[in-house]
């Protein structure tokens, strides 16, 4: 979401005067950022919005408190102390952060974990930090987790022979055991397939 978008969320909610003053007390204080941070789930709401597959109006709020913080290292803290929730509006922030590739560490880690939400969010627009063999590792687990490749920022841009070849081996394994890839990786393989033969 951009910038005007997480603000117009967070002011369509009951919690924005709690936020309002929470953003500036971590402008003026990056220290109190961890409680502020963590409460925002509660303040401004847990329900999924209907029109933003994947955010809470709490996400959206957590969002702004780290463009607020700033500094790598506080949102790395936020990141690495966070439960999932936090660690998921940390991923949906980075590509908003001025930070560069401090964030890598990050979207390394959520690639390594269990939860498809986490491993979605890393392979956003942030992931153009990624090397390209984390980066071919995350879209194959993608497919592994049944995460639609949809979520993955540039996709088609980032392909390379070297993902087409792992996808086209792990077809044929699944057919082996009679299992099909997903719809949207058998269109991909078969998009760079055709564009070689071209």
């Amino acid at each position: 979401m951009t910038l005007e978008e997480l603000r117009a969320v967070v002011a369509a909610v009951p919690g924005k005067a709690w936020f309002d003053e929470a953003e500036a007390r971590v402008r003026a204080d990056p220290d109190s950022a961890g409680p502020l941070f963590a409460r925002a789930g509660r303040k401004l709401g847990r329900q999924p919005l209907p029109d933003r597959p994947g955010w809470t109006a709490g996400q959206a709020g957590r969002v702004l408190l780290l463009l607020a913080v700033a500094a790598a290292d506080r949102v790395a803290e936020l990141y690495w102390y966070g439960d999932a929730a936090e660690r998921l509006a940390v991923l949906h922030a980075l590509p908003l952060l001025d930070i560069g590739a401090a964030g890598v560490p990050l979207a390394e880690d959520a690639l390594r974990s269990n939860d498809p939400r986490l491993v979605a969010a890393a392979l956003g627009p942030y992931a153009a930090h990624l090397d390209a063999a984390t980066w071919r590792q995350g879209v194959v687990k993608c497919v592994f987790m049944g995460i639609p490749l949809s979520n993955v920022d540039r996709l088609d841009d980032r392909t390379d022979a070297t993902l087409v070849a792992m996808l086209a081996a792990l077809a044929t394994e699944r057919a082996a055991a009679g299992r099909r890839l997903s719809a949207d990786a058998v269109g991909l393989l078969n998009r760079h397939l055709l564009r070689k033969e071209d």
